[in-house]
């Protein structure tokens, strides 16, 4: 018989795993609670398998004057009270941080990596 009950929830320190296609399209809120944009995609270090940057997109209508900006995941952290991903920055931070055309991409190399860690002042999450 099937019941109407929720799952429990996960322990304290227990790992919780989900999706990278969960999580593309969830809003990204800076650390003032505003909404900064929505996650498009996520970039991942092929040397350390880990997650390396989130592709935040911003402004635009239906794909029309998108821009996405490139953050370091360990930038990041879930927050339960909001339902979602909160990243240590700001509006006003993300508006001067490097950014690209969703049709024109940056190649993902150590100098590109190195512009957007010193911009950010912190370094993608490692295996260290």
């Amino acid at each position: 018989m099937a019941t109407n009950a929720e799952a429990p929830a996960a322990p304290v320190g227990a790992v919780v795993l989900t999706s990278a296609d969960d999580i593309r399209g969830k809003a990204v809120l800076g650390r003032d609670g505003d909404k900064l944009g929505t996650i498009a995609k996520l970039i991942l270090d092929e040397r350390t398998g880990q997650l390396a940057y989130v592709i935040v997109s911003t402004g635009g209508f239906l794909g029309l004057g998108q821009s996405y900006h490139p953050i370091p995941w360990s930038a990041f952290h879930y927050s339960e009270t909001e339902g979602g991903y909160v990243a240590a920055i700001d509006k006003r931070l993300l508006e001067g941080a490097p950014s690209f055309r969703p049709d024109s991409a940056p190649v993902f190399d150590e100098t590109y990596g190195r512009r957007v860690i010193d911009y950010y002042g912190t370094a993608p999450a490692t295996n260290g």
